[in-house]
């Protein structure tokens, strides 16, 4: 039977028409016509829809069940306790992965009888969903109701989650869906099917999957939910935004009242179980945990911030990853970090650096940042320094440093800038203010034995913001006196050249187109160990050293091997010495090579973490650093023997000058043996100590964002003195080590000890270097094996003098009147010296000749 495109229409315009119906005369149609329409259209019907229905399939995602199943998961911090104290959460990641034995019988059932009451009986599909969206797949609110479980959960990882924005696109998912869903229950077990679908779905306030709605709406595992609290989240997923039990409890009550229904309905609870759960006032807790929740939610943590990129690095070096492939797995891949972080001494750490009683000051630095369009098109861009140059020219403040006195007065100098640069009339095209407290400090502790990270602070204050500026790992500023044990003395001692006895003489010194001064201002002190070099932080023999014992090159390699990474060629310089270098350090990098130090010479790289792991368990990074020798053994000892003084209650001779005090007893506390080394820079823009005991290595910096002085005695500024770091530093390790042993440092067997001089370095001469006018300057050093000096003192001379007047005698002198004197011998120049006044003296003028 064939009947055309036209005919038909006709045929079914007849029917349609009010003077053409059954019964008519001739224009009547029979019952045999309809049946034929009927068939046609079905044979018709069927004949299309079987190709169509082909093609689709043949454009179906290629079929592999280990796809279908949730990827992104959000990444885990754990502390040294094994506590989460960080979770880095992606876009589409903010879900924690359960297996099936961890979910509860009752929230298998819930979601099952809401959700799919055949599911473990159907084959992936159901005849009466596929009946339900015949009539809703053509609507354009159709929600996709009646889907299975696992046709929700194909959709959500092969199809993006169905967001189809026509009709026709709705109806190709579906069929593919379909087919999909058919492929997969018959290659996987249902208990997978189904724990992979509660891992994957949505359930509001950006949680994914059951377990990290569990604990963000209840606080504890999915495993310890009850029967109401299952409901609860089963009830969500039909519209995650109106069932949110946070947002709207009454939507939620409803629904988790039909989805105890369904279950007892189903067989699965008891009346009374319905009735019990029903009674639970669940939304009291919900949004007691929400309180909670909301009061935790903070930026990450210092700490937090470095691993993050010690992690990416490490992704990045050892599997060639790019920073987009690293960021994605970090966030998004749900790995397991393990670190180091003791949460113990971390809250030492923030305690003592957030307390104002450890501040003699208290200024506020304004962050700014104002574009303005001005009236001719020209845009204009002010940053604090306007503010500041504004403050100095227009209000008549010249010596203003950027410092306010309070936030206030930070706020009221900003709002007069502002409308300064709006005179003209022009128009705020961006704008951003901050304040930040002064002075400013960073401060790591370190394990180091084993190279662990324990603790890190980037600053004081309010951390308001994830990855910003990290001034423990990311701040670079100069290391002032800390660097003479790196780039000099350590060199010095390492190559067997000095010794702790080696003697420089102190006294005004010009070298390389500079001027070199001590910290404590134009007194010299003539010639004097290593050991008081380091002791009392002197510069001028510092720079010798380097300049006659290692040389420039030297030193810079030598503080490269211990993880200095920011040395350039243009450091290869005598002011290398003194941490004048071109690009400043950081105090993590400092801190750990001061560590090497404190772990008899051997160089780990920080660790931050002791291993990643993904979603699995496979280890994909391993934390435990790779251990290199970078001094002897000896050496790092002598280094910690000489830096133990530097914390004891010392004053290096001053023979009238100027009385020169050992720099870290401020830092010093009682209990433990203590070895460090302070360091200031030029008009006290830094402040520095690091020091270490036999268990922690730790280093504090102090300074303002900005570079100004924390102490002015000529202007009487005082932006926090130069001592708060110090106080800080002993406070933190004091508390650290409370209830610990002191085992002391242990001494290598290869350190001997021998007598010697201190003021020429070598084997004292008998009768004369203890009979040095200011006291005997004989005393014990240590040495490693091999370089006890061999010499005799050259420095000491014993000569004859006129008893009358302690110069030299002339012939006038009577013999009877003579007697023996010790005195030094200088270089020449050496007349400003404090060894200078015990120096070769004049002719006596008493029995001179007429």
């Amino acid at each position: 039977m064939n009947f055309s495109k036209n005919s038909i229409n006709r045929r079914i315009s007849e029917l349609k028409s009010p003077k053409k119906r059954l019964g008519h005369r001739a224009g009547s149609i029979t019952l045999g016509t309809i049946a034929g329409i009927t068939v046609f259209i079905a044979v018709t019907g069927l004949s299309f829809g079987y190709g169509a229905i082909r093609g689709i399939l043949a454009e179906s995602p290629v079929y592999d069940p280990s796809m279908m199943k949730p990827t992104e998961y959000f990444s885990s911090i754990y502390n040294s306790h094994g506590e989460v104290v960080q979770q880095l959460i992606g876009p589409e990641s903010n879900r924690i992965r359960v297996t099936y034995d961890e979910l509860p019988a009752d929230l298998v059932n819930a979601f099952v009888a809401i959700e799919d009451s055949r599911f473990w009986q159907h084959r992936g599909i159901d005849i009466r969903s596929i009946l339900r969206a015949v009539t809703g797949v053509l609507s354009d609110n159709y929600s996709g109701g009646g889907s299975t479980i696992t046709q929700q959960l194909i959709k959500n990882t092969v199809f993006n989650g169905g967001a189809e924005k026509n009709a026709g696109s709705r109806f190709e998912r579906k069929v593919q869906e379909q087919y999909l869903a058919l492929k997969l229950t018959h290659d996987v077990d249902r208990k997978t099917i189904l724990t992979n679908y509660l891992n994957t779905i949505n359930l509001g306030n950006d949680t994914l999957g059951v377990e990290a709605a569990s604990r963000r709406y209840f606080g504890k595992d999915v495993s310890q939910l009850n029967l109401s609290e299952c409901a609860v989240i089963a009830g969500i997923t039909q519209n995650p935004a109106r069932y949110n039990p946070i947002t709207h409890p009454q939507d939620n009550a409803s629904r988790r009242e039909i989805v105890l229904s369904e279950m007892y309905r189903q067989g699965y609870i008891t009346a009374q179980q319905r009735d019990e759960a029903l009674e639970d006032d669940v939304y009291v807790r919900i949004q007691t945990n929400d309180i909670a929740s909301r009061s935790e939610s903070h930026p990450y943590s210092w700490y937090t911030d470095e691993l993050i990129e010690q992690v990416t690095g490490d992704l990045k070096k050892n599997y060639g990853y790019t920073d987009t492939q690293a960021w994605n797995l970090l966030y998004t891949g749900g790995l397991q970090i393990y670190t180091p972080q003791d949460p113990d001494i971390q809250k030492i750490v923030d305690e003592e650096v957030n307390d104002p009683s450890n501040y003699s000051a208290a200024k506020i630095s304004l962050d700014y940042r104002l574009s303005v369009s001005e009236t001719d098109g020209t845009i204009k861009n002010y940053t604090q320094d306007d503010i500041r140059t504004y403050i100095r020219t227009q209000k008549e403040k010249p010596d203003f440093d950027g410092l306010f006195a309070t936030e206030a007065e930070a706020n009221t100098a900003r709002d007069e800038f502002r409308a300064r640069a709006l005179s003209d009339g022009g128009t705020i095209l961006s704008e951003t203010s901050d304040t930040v407290i002064q002075p400013q400090v960073s401060f790591v502790l370190m394990d180091q034995n084993t190279g662990e990270v324990k603790a890190l602070s980037g600053g004081r204050g309010e951390k308001k913001a994830s990855r910003i500026l990290n001034r423990a790992a990311d701040s670079l500023r100069q290391p002032g006196s800390t660097f003479k044990v790196l780039s000099v003395f350590a060199p010095a001692l390492d190559s067997g050249q000095a010794t702790l006895a080696t003697t420089y003489y102190d006294a005004p010194l010009s070298s390389d187109g500079k001027i070199f001064h001590n910290w404590w201002g134009d007194d010299y002190k003539g010639y004097h160990t290593i050991r008081e070099a380091i002791t009392y932080s002197m510069n001028i023999p510092a720079v010798l050293c380097l300049r006659d014992t290692v040389k420039p090159q030297n030193g810079v390699e030598f503080a490269r091997n211990l993880g200095i990474s920011t040395l350039t060629a243009t450091d290869n310089n005598l002011a290398t010495a003194l941490g004048g270098i071109t690009n400043g350090v950081s105090n993590l990098e400092l801190t750990n090579a001061f560590a090497s130090i404190a772990d008899g010479g051997v160089y780990r790289k920080p660790v931050f973490y002791t291993k990643v792991t993904d979603q699995n368990g496979k280890i994909l990074l391993d934390g435990t650093p790779e251990a290199t020798r970078v001094m002897k053994d000896s050496t790092a000892f002598l280094l910690t023997n000489a830096m133990t003084d530097v914390m004891k209650s010392n004053t290096l001779y001053d023979g009238g000058g100027y009385p020169v005090h050992s720099t870290g007893t401020t830092a010093a506390f009682d209990g433990m043996t203590i070895a460090g080394k302070s360091g200031t820079t030029t008009r006290n823009n830094d402040v520095w100590f690091v020091g270490y005991t036999p268990y922690y290595t730790a280093g504090i910096w102090g300074g303002c964002d900005g570079n100004q002085s924390l102490s002015n005695s000529e202007t009487g500024v005082n932006n926090g003195g130069t001592s708060f770091h110090k106080i800080i530093w002993r406070k933190i390790m004091q508390r650290v080590h409370q209830g610990m042993t002191d085992p002391g440092f242990a001494v290598p067997s290869d350190i001997e000890t021998a007598d010697v001089c201190r003021k020429s370095g070598k084997l004292p001469i008998t009768g004369v270097c203890e009979n040095d006018p200011r006291g005997s300057s004989v005393y014990t050093e240590y040495f490693a094996a091999g370089t006890v000096p061999t010499e005799v003192c050259d420095h000491h001379v014993r000569i004859t003098v006129c008893g009358a007047s302690g110069m030299r005698p002339t012939s006038r002198c009577p013999e009877s009147g003579l007697t023996q004197k010790v005195i030094m011998t200088v270089p020449d120049g050496g007349d400003v010296t404090d060894d200078s006044a015990f120096a070769m003296p004049d002719y006596c003028s008493i029995h001179s000749p007429d």
